[in-house]
């Protein structure tokens, strides 16, 4: 089952995919689950499957702006330097434990909306990686168990303002300029996916292709970032876990490759779809 979240008419919602459209699920299976986060929460995909069951799209594409997968998060957690050739073209050395930090809310677009890159800035990067929706929540989740505490994966693009994010030893200010990171199309549930490790992962600029690798390629696999993270903080549903990019990042390519106004960013993950952005600058939002 995919399932995404949507603005319609300045209201936001939720709904499943489905050939042709969306079947809106906004208030449809409680008076009080109106988001996908809080469907997550109370248990209710299974639910949305059978509502969604034999139903045409009430809602076209056209009159839908896709939102940000999980537009209300209460943590964004990333991972860096996860794939061996990423670390290797960064200079990094091997390291015991995941690299973490974190992104805020308001840093995120939807499919189809404009990236936006920071006036203060000629080094706005792409990073193509896969996010981890939690399903159900927990401290000290066990590796072994840590997948069934999943309720889905989709695309990510962790755009990076690299200058920024080298203006000290911590990567969070250039990581969470409004507008820079994009999160979806939509939600695809784990039943779905199966084994996400089969998953190929691709990164295209303006069709040209920068990343390609695959989730069988990342050094601290989906099970062990959930356990590790759990241990430090207590993971809940609707959580997000941005798993790492692959190598060919834009900042270490010779010459290097900025994203810039006209730029169309595009991250494929197998069965997760296809998630786009546009590039805009910030004079023109």
């Amino acid at each position: 089952m995919k399932l995404l979240s949507f603005l319609r008419e300045g209201s936001s919602g939720f709904g499943v995919v489905v050939d042709g459209g969306v079947i809106d699920l906004t208030g449809r299976l409680s008076g009080e689950v109106v988001t996908l986060r809080q469907a997550i929460a109370a248990e209710m995909l299974g639910a949305a499957a059978d509502y969604a069951s034999g139903r045409h799209p009430d809602l076209g594409w056209s009159d839908i702006t896709f939102l940000p997968v999980i537009p209300d998060p209460a943590k964004i957690l990333c991972i860096g330097l996860n794939y061996q050739k990423h670390k290797q073209e960064t200079g990094r050395p091997d390291v015991e434990y995941p690299t973490v930090f974190t992104r805020y809310a308001d840093s995120q677009v939807g499919h189809r909306q404009a990236m936006i890159k920071p006036g203060v800035s000629e080094r706005f990067d792409y990073e193509g990686e896969m996010a981890v929706i939690m399903g159900r929540g927990g401290r000290n989740i066990p590796a072994e168990t840590a997948l069934s505490h999943v309720a889905g994966y989709a695309c990510y693009n962790e755009g990076s303002v690299r200058d920024w994010q080298r203006h000290t030893f911590l990567f969070t200010p250039g990581k969470t300029f409004p507008g820079t990171g994009a999160f979806g199309p939509y939600m695809v549930t784990t039943d779905e996916v199966g084994d996400y490790t089969r998953l190929p992962i691709q990164t295209r600029l303006n069709g040209e292709v920068m990343q390609d690798a695959k989730l069988s390629d990342l050094i601290f696999p989906v099970e062990q970032l959930i356990a590790y993270c759990s241990t430090f903080t207590p993971l809940a549903p609707g959580d997000v876990i941005v798993s790492g990019t692959p190598g060919g990042v834009g900042d270490k390519r010779t010459p290097p490759v900025y994203l810039f106004p006209g730029d169309t960013v595009e991250v494929e993950i197998g069965c997760l779809g296809t998630l786009r952005n546009p590039v805009m600058g910030e004079d023109a939002v």
